[in-house]
């Protein structure tokens, strides 16, 4: 399984973080199974902390951004009976942004 690409947005400590298969672990509190999360259309999954200091998916009671994964449109390719099927997920066109946490 290819490794996400991951881009730190500023200076400073990041959340702990690591890869498994399809699946991104943030401090132990949230996973994000990034397969589950494909659409035809590219997706991105805010990550944040909240004014109590707990993770949370989105922004709308953030406190600050922590990391947001931006997730490629589904790609399709034709069978032999013209049938679009969905090719697998690779984790190397996955964007893990990473933003300070201090």
């Amino acid at each position: 399984m290819n490794s996400v690409q991951v881009i730190e947005k500023n200076e400073g400590t990041k959340i702990d973080w690591e890869q498994n298969g399809t699946k991104l672990y943030f401090d132990d509190e949230i996973m994000i199974n990034v397969s589950k999360y494909r659409k035809d259309w590219d997706v991105s999954v805010d990550i944040c902390r909240d004014r109590s200091g707990n993770l949370t998916l989105g922004a709308e009671n953030a406190l600050r951004y922590v990391a947001q994964v931006d997730i490629p449109a589904i790609a399709y390719e034709e069978d032999e009976e013209h049938n679009k099927v969905a090719l697998p997920l690779d984790m190397s066109d996955v964007v893990l942004t990473l933003w300070s946490v201090e």
